[in-house]
């Protein structure tokens, strides 16, 4: 009988990555279920429960998360409600932003609230208000920052995510740091800002808000924290612990417009940053928040302070516990609930782990099972790093994550898993074995959306392993893959401070010349031929070492 536990795990943040597949499909195991496919046709529009099947999208039941990328929250119906009524007025923006700063304020505890369009373009809007300080000379310069006194951002290595880039887009200079020491050294004359991102790492040790907050306070620096998938604590705790602002998702745990943020903190910094925001011109002007949005926020914070807590908690647990009894028949699973311990993404999840050897799937295949057919779900799943299982336990898992769930999607869940999970299945067949030797040189032509680039992949081939290099537009990194028959898979990651890129390439070898499509993640796909290139006829030259430096030679 599988084994059914509690346990607690480590709160997760919004930078931790979807461990689910890469979005290819599995035709062999998809079993009976419905494919779903890309739209070829789009209907009208038709409002209802089946708006967005009316133009060919099939919707996600979301047992992953507040993730942006499949809506993160639904909007509560106190926020629908109050953006409905706003949309029927005209008001000055200025006397709503300064209305709805004082609320906000009275509400949270915080000198002032401001809303914004998204966690990230509240940290835009922070670190512009940061340079310019609520100079609009200094403010309509911006990303050209030449002349200005206040151009870096110091953040530890921890806070560096792609989400930083919003604040990068600043013009500043990002400064990261790994001590306490280098960051003492960091801080200076020219620091607009200290970034931090909420978790572990913020909550204590040497670089937790508390220390940051000593070091900053000689040189009158602002400390912004990215709180985005955070549940909102009033009084705030950040805020507490020496935070100068605190930004937070207005769509994700807080269940606001889901193209909203809040900013809690300091009021002239807030003020600096409604200035560098729309309706105004200058850099923010882009980052538009409207009367709707900005009172369907209040109106998600009001009732942020009324809401049953407690009740929504016991609810999640109910979900899982209806799954957990579904799957529980299932020979050779382990069945866990966790719970978070942090503030970000704070939700319990269902764990379910099995061995791959015997079920002979993977979490990753599954994930992508019931992510392509109907009905849609989207889960977290993890078989080991790349697909490997992971070397402690030898374990494959998917994980359903209980917040985001609606009624009833516990149900369809369940039905579903069990489904799938009860499948008899045979044992992989052998890999092919490979059709070509590949090592040596490949000039890659990638095809983007609307331009091409030119790449070099050198590989060596150890049976039907390849590993090597890829030379890309502006580094060289490390590739890996395999080749089974004619069928070669390759990956590469490309990194800089705060984003990496993933290239996945998928194709067919012929002779000398392969092809195929090329994964991106977020960055959606591309395509690529490439066609070996010999060595230059020079490298069979004998090479003479000369024995000291050259006379005239």
């Amino acid at each position: 009988m599988p084994d059914t536990k509690s346990a607690p795990e480590n709160g997760a943040t919004r930078r931790d990555l979807l461990q689910a597949g890469n979005a290819l499909i599995l035709p062999a195991l998809l079993g009976g279920a419905a494919q779903v496919q890309a739209a070829t046709t789009t209907g009208p529009l038709t409002a209802g429960k089946e708006i967005y099947q009316s133009i060919g999208v099939e919707p996600v039941i979301n047992c992953r998360g507040t993730f942006t990328i499949i809506g993160a929250s639904i909007e509560l119906p106190e926020v629908r409600a109050a953006m409905d009524a706003a949309s029927q007025h005209f008001v000055q923006l200025d006397e709503l932003a300064l209305a709805v700063g004082r609320r906000l304020a009275e509400l949270t505890g915080a000198e002032w609230g401001m809303v914004s369009s998204g966690c990230a373009g509240g940290l835009k809007h922070v670190a512009a208000a940061c340079v310019a300080g609520g100079n609009p000379e200094k403010l309509l310069r911006i990303p050209d920052l030449t002349g200005l006194d206040k151009t870096e951002v110091v953040a530890p290595r921890s806070a560096r995510s792609a989400y930083d880039h919003a604040i990068r887009n600043i013009g500043v200079k990002m400064i990261t740091v790994d001590t306490a020491e280098e960051f003492q050294r960091a801080l200076g004359p020219r620091t607009a800002m200290i970034y931090l991102s909420a978790g572990a790492s913020a909550d204590s040790g040497p670089l937790s808000t508390e220390n940051v907050a000593r070091m900053a306070k000689p040189w009158g620096i602002p400390i912004l924290i990215d709180a985005a998938a955070e549940v909102l604590t009033i009084p705030n705790v950040h805020l507490q612990r020496g935070a100068t602002v605190v930004a937070y998702s207005g769509g994700k745990a807080i269940c606001g417009p889901q193209c909203a943020g809040l900013l809690l903190g300091r009021k002239d910094i807030l003020m600096s940053a409604w200035q560098a925001s729309s309706p105004h011109h200058g850099p923010g002007r882009d980052n538009k928040v409207g009367r709707e949005e900005t009172l369907g926020m209040l109106a998600a914070v009001e009732a942020w302070v009324k809401r049953d807590h407690e009740a929504e908690w016991k609810k999640w647990l109910g979900y899982l516990d209806t799954i957990s009894k579904r799957l529980s028949s299932i020979s050779g699973l382990e069945l866990e609930v966790r719970l978070p311990r942090g503030l970000s993404n704070k939700s319990p999840a269902l764990n379910i782990s099995w061995d791959p050897d015997k079920l002979h799937v993977t979490g990753e295949e599954i994930a992508e099972i019931v992510a392509r057919s109907k009905p849609r779900i989207a889960l977290g799943a993890n078989s080991g790093f790349r697909g490997r299982r992971a070397p402690d336990t030898g374990k494959t898992s998917i994980e359903i994550t209980a917040w985001m769930m609606r009624p009833g999607d516990d149900e369809i869940v369940a039905r579903r898993l069990f489904e799938v999970l009860s499948e008899k299945r045979s044992p992989k067949p052998a890999t092919a074995a490979p059709s070509a030797n590949l090592s040596g040189r490949w000039e890659v032509n990638l095809e983007f959306f609307s331009s091409k680039s030119q790449h070099t992949i050198t590989l060596e081939q150890d049976g039907s392993r390849l590993r090597g290099s890829h030379k890309g537009d502006f580094a060289v990194r490390d590739i890996f893959g395999t080749i089974e028959g004619n069928q070669v898979k390759l990956q590469s990651t490309t990194s800089v401070p705060g984003d990496s890129i993933t290239f996945t390439f998928t194709g067919s070898v012929s002779g000398d010349t392969m092809s195929g499509p090329v994964f991106m993640g977020e960055y959606l796909s591309a395509n690529f031929t490439a066609k070996r290139s010999p060595y230059p006829e020079g490298g069979r030259r004998a090479i003479l070492v000369p024995g000291g430096p050259p006379l005239a030679n």
